[in-house]
């Protein structure tokens, strides 16, 4: 493993995840069951989402390089651009849940595992876990440091959530994590660029 590698992973999917819809999600669930089910639902559909992410970004690390690095290029621009102009919200899919689930410890797991795992599809932390796979060609790393921020993000909604939204605003979050993944594709376009 390839701790500069994690450390960039977690440094870049932090972030992105702080202003998502299940940072939001996990932060209502949180509010109406106990915290550790709630956790452990959405760890377990993180570490799904994880490993899909790294698997794409394995397969795309077996192209040419710098085709790998033009379409990852193009990947975090569309991030950040998204990030940067796009707004998300997930109550519905969190009322639902909540409908759901009841107060069995059980059911609680599985309705936050189902509002994660179906809000995360395509969702700018999974793209861009697997263009950091792709880029590194190192998914071992790539995939811990990601599985550790997406944890860490479900840990601060369950903790301190609201303590932390009301101090720090989700769009400015939004709009530096955009900024990152915009750097983070001229960088790599330049680096497709030089061959």
């Amino acid at each position: 493993m390839d701790v500069a590698v994690a450390l960039t992973t977690f440094a870049v999917i932090f972030p992105a995840e702080l202003p998502d819809k299940s940072l939001f999600a996990s932060l209502v669930l949180g509010t109406r069951f106990r915290p550790l089910p709630v956790f452990c639902g959405v760890a377990a559909a993180f570490a799904v989402h994880v490993v899909i992410a790294v698997a794409v970004g394995g397969v795309f690390a077996l192209l040419p390089r710098r085709l790998v690095l033009f379409v990852v290029a193009a990947l975090f621009a569309g991030g950040s651009v998204l990030l940067l102009t796009g707004r998300e919200d997930d109550q519905e899919a969190v009322a639902t849940a909540r409908d759901v689930a009841g107060q069995h410890p059980q059911r609680v797991a599985l309705a936050s595992f189902g509002v994660v795992f179906l809000g995360e599809w395509g969702d700018i932390t999974q793209i861009t876990t697997a263009n950091l796979a792709a880029r590194y060609g190192d998914p071992l790393s790539v995939g811990i440091g990601a599985l550790l921020a997406l944890w860490s993000v479900a840990a601060l909604a369950l903790t301190v959530g609201r303590g932390l939204l009301r101090r720090v605003p989700t769009r400015l979050i939004r709009r530096l994590t955009g900024v990152v993944l915009g750097v983070l594709a001229l960088v790599t376009l330049v680096e497709a660029i030089r061959g």
